[in-house]
């Protein structure tokens, strides 16, 4: 062979060979909440996965707070773009029931955890479904800015609204969810029976009744990212919101205000992965590395976040970057879970729709 042809017969073998490596690269999109919640997501999760995986990326999209309509639209498109989708547990339902996520064998998907206990022993019982794999436990909480208040601080549900002591705008997300919970527990309903009060048309009126008497100290917020925000900038008294992003605007920003875990709404997240996805083998390994033991504790180094698994509590430690013990800032510490309402799924199901119009309705009113 003269040195041409050698030189032909390299050059299209180095070709090949990078067509081929081009070939095997992957792209993951992975679809979650954004903000604090995505950089623990991107810390705990996916850096260290690329690390071992460098034909692997993986591109954020937060997408998850339209995520049930994004992956209805796509499917009914043929044109799913979504690999990887952060839900919550009620949206995760609807979608399995309608099959456009996939049903998970979760000892086949998932890692065992260290012990060898299989997962689906291992995830914290009520918390695993049929399309649904958890990565946390979390809450949404009532958070004060002391300097709002002169003397006696706030430290239950009930001085939400309570206007008269503690006067002062509140941040409401815009959905009924924990408004309705809070308005019950607020008017003197247990923790344990505010979904079989909420669950009648009584329930439901008196629910709206209580959110009456606060309806025009209330600004509604959307994103996350927003009630911290109407706080840190004096615009409320009061913000709900999800306890990650309050701890993280606390402890990291160093906003001035103060959780107050009474009647917190506990509450599951994790992922679903959409049946028609493109890249399906990839996304499995990528769960079973992502949900094990050691990277749902290391998740708890970046945010309050509880894990999933029972054998990731043990191993949750301090803060990676402030150096403070995270389980004291855990929605499931005994000093904070004293009066939890767990969030029924099943009822969201069943009446979300309904409230949630006449919700809608009666914020425009």
């Amino acid at each position: 062979m003269t040195n041409k042809l050698k030189l032909i017969a390299l050059s299209s073998a180095a070709s090949v060979l990078a067509l081929s490596a081009g070939a095997q690269e992957t792209s993951l999109t992975v679809v979650s909440w954004g903000g604090a919640y995505t950089e623990s997501q991107q810390r705990a999760y996916h850096e260290p996965y690329m690390a071992a995986n460098p034909d692997v990326t993986i591109v954020n999209d937060d997408g998850s707070a339209n995520a049930l309509a994004g992956l209805r639209a796509q499917s009914q498109a043929g044109n799913v773009t979504w690999d990887l989708v952060d839900m919550l547990p009620s949206d995760a339902q609807l979608a399995c029931d309608e099959g456009i996520i996939m049903e998970i064998d979760h000892d086949e998907v998932l890692a065992p955890a260290p012990d060898g206990t299989p997962a689906s022993e291992d995830f914290l019982p009520g918390s695993l479904g049929d399309c649904f794999i958890p990565q946390i436990l979390y809450s949404t909480v009532l958070t004060a800015r002391p300097g709002a208040f002169e003397g006696e601080q706030p430290d239950s549900i009930e001085d939400l609204f309570d206007t008269e002591n503690f006067p002062g705008k509140r941040a409401l997300q815009d959905r009924p969810g924990t408004n309705l919970e809070w308005a019950l527990y607020a008017d003197g309903v247990a923790p344990e029976d505010v979904y079989d009060v909420l669950s009648t048309p009584e329930g439901v009126d008196r629910a709206f009744a209580k959110l009456d008497t606060i309806k025009d100290d209330i600004i509604f917020w959307t994103e996350g990212a927003q009630a911290p925000q109407l706080l840190a900038d004096g615009e409320v008294a009061f913000a709900t919101g999800y306890n990650g992003r309050m701890f993280n605007a606390i402890q990291v920003e160093d906003m001035d205000a103060a959780i107050i875990w009474d009647g917190q709404i506990v509450e599951w997240d994790g992922w679903v992965v959409p049946a028609q996805g493109d890249n399906v083998d990839a996304v499995m390994d990528y769960l079973y590395f992502a949900t094990d033991t050691q990277r749902l504790a290391d998740q708890a180094k970046y945010i309050s976040y509880g894990p999933a698994r029972a054998s990731s509590a043990p191993l949750v430690g301090d803060h990676a970057d402030l150096g403070i013990p995270m389980a004291p800032h855990m929605p499931s510490a005994p000093d904070n879970y004293y009066a939890p309402i767990v969030l029924d799924n099943d009822f969201w199901a069943d009446y979300g729709d309904e409230l949630r119009e006449r919700f809608a309705n009666w914020m425009l009113q």
